[in-house]
């Protein structure tokens, strides 16, 4: 494979690299990190993966609260039910 053949190579694996990436949404900021576009769908499954994890926080400070603080039995069976009510 001569030289010339060889940049020819070079240019077509990069070009199709390209497409490649444009396809699938990737692409790259001005300071050549690449990024995914935002579509409305991974804008609706942001929104509800942040909504779950807020959810999860609560629940994981309310079972804190509950292991940690030494109040009677019907303070800790209240708790418990209100972490139930909010799963439902």
């Amino acid at each position: 494979m001569g030289p010339f053949e060889m940049v020819i190579g070079i240019v077509l694996v990069v070009t199709i690299g390209g497409i490649v990436r444009a396809k699938m949404g990737i692409r790259r900021d001005k300071w050549g990190n690449e990024t995914s576009v935002d579509t409305g769908a991974n804008a609706a499954e942001a929104r509800r993966l942040q909504e779950e994890v807020r959810t999860l926080k609560e629940r994981i400070a309310v079972l804190e609260r509950v292991i940690t603080d030494n109040h009677s039995v019907s303070n800790l069976d209240r708790e418990i039910e209100k972490l139930r009510d909010g799963r439902n």
